[in-house]
């Protein structure tokens, strides 16, 4: 039972220690992945920690940022930090002195040292934690740049900050009051962490390598070593092994076949490529548990292999006119939409103009996740009142939702954060969120912060019991565009901060909770987890914002199709599109009554009965293979599509079946072992691969590119050029 300590305010239990030794997750996954015991006197927050962590973090973040504006660009993934503080860390336990100090007793006289021993795995994991939340280009950093360079409206540095801040600390507050939800229980087991907790172990507590056999960290860099030298093959030497679209060299200019077999835009159905970054485009199928992947291949099939051929082949919403899979929306002329036709010099809405230019069209790929996005967001807030909603009033009410596993037994060692602090900081940041739209004048009323702030809050358990299960979170974009674009029609500015800051509240949130979990599993102290997501996501907005402002100030011609270092800002564009087709166009011209696409609003209440079936069913016959169906997951697996491409899904099924079914049923013992080493492995080589080819053979002096067969092959078929079924009839199609 639940003790509250009145001293610190903090959750204890009280349980044997002795007694657990013994003891290990009920799951395969996180038995084969996840450490049974804990050293509690291991150091976490050291000073080596802070500096390594805050350094490479900060580094990191700005890189990051510099690299959005910038197309093609790489990144600088967790993944790759994790990897290179380790040699830091140990060279860090090798040279400083092991000297112990004492401050003066009028600072409190605490003790401290900067090396109290081995780099260790709290360390490391602490790093990473501070990486996986700081380091990506905020999502607001959209706004601002669109804002000020698309609708002429001049932003300061301290609007950019605390808009910044605010969007991304807001979903902190939210995460962490879903602790007992999301992170106590075994049954969240949130995949991703599972690939990094195996990197962990691998490097941090390897066994000794017994005769015959491969320990794990050699195996791991073999792997690791063959997917650095054979990523220059596909990603360097022999691009078309990446899109490799082979029934469509033979039948270059046949459309069909290049729709339905092609990698670049169309279904997929040939399966194969050997570029990993194709494979793992959507997640590695070495993460995902089989029973997801059966669930989002299933999808898959039935949406884009079956229902989008049909809609597409029998013209339905003028489809045909359009490429099949495109992520931009089109004119009546066949044309990507041209969305400053329909603006006047103010940049508000021109009727008139609209009228005289053209509806928006959609492809057919777009059309049909517009259609699953209406579907899923009722039919993901049914099956968790349906299949959650005794769990969701257990932990309201403070009782515990299921029995705990080890890795909850141990870290009750340590204090809990109290809920206190984590509701501070949801009020706090969005007072500030109140503040920056207040002060700066943005158009934005009070009203609707409190609706788009009510978004993910509504969403984050839902968004998280998928996440947490099957390694794929819901996003708000359908939402955070349709509600404010009916509400505050004609306002793309109001339009994108209201979007901003419900879509990054939410990403966060199940990002900051992933890595409770990951803390959880680490056994890391869990005020330490809260100071390091903390602080490494305050410092980098600042880092980030002033990376912005320096690049806007001293490169010439930045954001224009043309710049000389192809400083082109892609990102920016896409937001810049969105918000006027959503914030000026508005949602009701687009799938209002009597326009093409208003059939898809049924979708809404289709996925309100979807899981409703199911649900009566295994109630009826709870042994029966249904109550392993989860609807949610078969509609929100897709939702990559567009921008990924088929080949995306249906490679990445062919190797997870290989791995999560064919060798786990097999052969559990060396999967136990190597899965998820393997895909930590494939993972850390290829990110590096690709930075090394990006800076040595990309980007200097505008590239150096071989030029042969194997090199442009798949450039020269309709699966590239993106061609349409149907050619647009002279003069456009017609207005209705």
């Amino acid at each position: 039972m639940l003790e509250q300590d009145s001293r610190d305010g903090s959750i204890k239990m009280e349980f044997d220690f002795d007694a657990v030794n013994e003891e290990d997750s009920p799951f395969p996954e996180v038995r084969a992945s996840v450490s049974n015991i804990d050293d509690p006197e291991m150091p976490a927050m050291t000073l080596r920690m802070w500096l390594i962590g805050l350094v490479l973090c900060m580094i990191a973040s700005a890189m990051n940022l510099f690299f959005n504006f910038r197309q093609p660009a790489p990144s600088v993934s967790p993944l790759t930090l994790l990897l290179v503080c380790y040699p830091i860390g140990k060279f860090f336990a090798f040279v400083l002195p092991i000297t112990t100090y004492r401050l003066p007793r009028y600072l409190g006289g605490y003790e401290f040292s900067l090396n109290p021993g081995p780099w260790n795995i709290k360390e490391h994991v602490l790093v990473y934690v501070m990486a996986n939340v700081a380091i990506s280009a905020p999502y607001a950093i959209n706004a601002i740049v669109v804002t000020q360079l698309n609708y002429g409206v001049q932003v300061d540095y301290w609007f950019s900050v605390l808009l910044v801040l605010a969007t991304q600390l807001t979903g902190f507050g939210l995460a962490g009051m879903c602790r007992r939800f999301l992170v106590w229980p075994a049954s969240m087991v949130w995949p991703q962490n599972l690939v990094t907790c195996t990197l962990l172990n691998t490097l941090h507590a390897e066994d000794d390598e017994e005769p015959g056999s491969i320990t794990r960290y050699r195996y791991f860099l073999l792997v690791l070593g063959g997917a650095f030298f054979f990523f220059f093959i596909p990603g360097y030497l022999f691009s078309a092994l990446s899109v490799f679209s082979w029934m469509c060299w033979i039948l270059p200019d046949n459309i069909p076949v290049n729709q339905l077999f092609g990698v670049d835009s169309g279904l997929g159905m040939t399966i194969v490529t050997f570029d990993w970054t194709q494979i793992s485009w959507i997640g590695s199928p070495l993460m995902y548990p089989w029973w997801a992947e059966a669930h989002i291949f299933f999808g898959f099939v039935i949406f884009f292999w079956i229902v989008t051929p049909i809609l597409y082949y029998t013209n339905t919403w003028d489809l045909a006119y359009f490429p099949l899979n495109d992520s931009n929306p089109y004119d009546r002329y066949g044309n990507v939409y041209n969305v400053s036709a329909v603006l006047d010099a103010s940049n508000r809405f021109n009727l008139t103009a609209y009228e005289n230019y053209s509806p928006l069209y959609l492809p057919a790929t777009y059309a049909v996740t517009y259609m699953l996005a209406f579907a899923l967001s009722t039919c993901v807030l049914v099956h968790t009142i349906l299949y959650h909603g005794r769990s969701l009033l257990n932990g309201m009410k403070k009782i515990r939702i299921e029995q705990d596993d080890i890795h909850a037994k141990l870290m009750r060692n340590y204090p809990e954060v109290p809920d206190w602090w984590y509701l501070v900081c949801f009020l706090s940041f969005f007072l500030l969120m109140v503040v920056v739209v207040e002060v700066w004048h943005t158009s934005v009323p009070v009203w609707a912060l409190l609706l788009s702030v009510a978004l993910p809050t509504l969403y984050v358990l839902p968004s998280g019991f998928i996440y947490a299960m099957t390694g794929q979170g819901i996003t708000l974009n359908l939402l955070a565009q349709i509600i404010p674009g009916t509400l505050m029609a004609g306002d793309p500015v109001a339009n994108m901060i209201f979007k901003a800051y419900s879509v990054q509240t939410l990403s966060e949130a199940t990002s900051f909770v992933q890595d409770l979990k990951l803390g959880h599993y680490i056994k890391v102290p869990p005020r330490a987890t809260f100071l390091v997501q903390f602080v490494g996501t305050l410092l980098a907005s600042f880092i980030q914002i002033g990376v912005k402002q320096w690049m806007f100030n001293n490169i010439p011609d930045i954001c224009t199709p043309h710049q000389p270092s192809l400083l082109t800002c892609p990102h920016n564009e896409v937001y810049y599109t969105a918000s006027a087709v959503w914030g000026i166009i508005g949602p009701t011209r687009q799938f209002g009554k009597g326009t093409l696409y208003y059939p898809e609003l049924y979708a809404i209440i289709v996925g309100t009965l979807l899981p409703v079936p199911f649900w009566l069913w295994q109630r009826r016959y709870p042994n029966s293979w249904v109550r392993f169906v989860s609807t949610p997951v078969v509609l929100n697996g897709v939702s990559y599509i567009p921008p990924a491409a088929g080949i995306n899904y249906s490679a990445w099924f062919a190797v997870g079946f290989v791995f999560q079914y064919l060798i786990r049923k097999r052969n559990f013992a060396w999967w136990s072992k190597f899965n998820y080493v393997t895909s930590a492995a494939l993972d850390s080589g290829t990110a590096l691969s690709l930075i090394v080819i990006f800076f040595t053979l990309d980007f200097p002096k505008g590239g150096l590119h071989l030029n042969w067969w194997g090199n442009t092959v798949y450039t020269n078929t309709a699966d590239w050029t993106r061609l349409p079924l149907k050619v647009i009839p002279p003069g456009g199609l017609p207005l209705d």
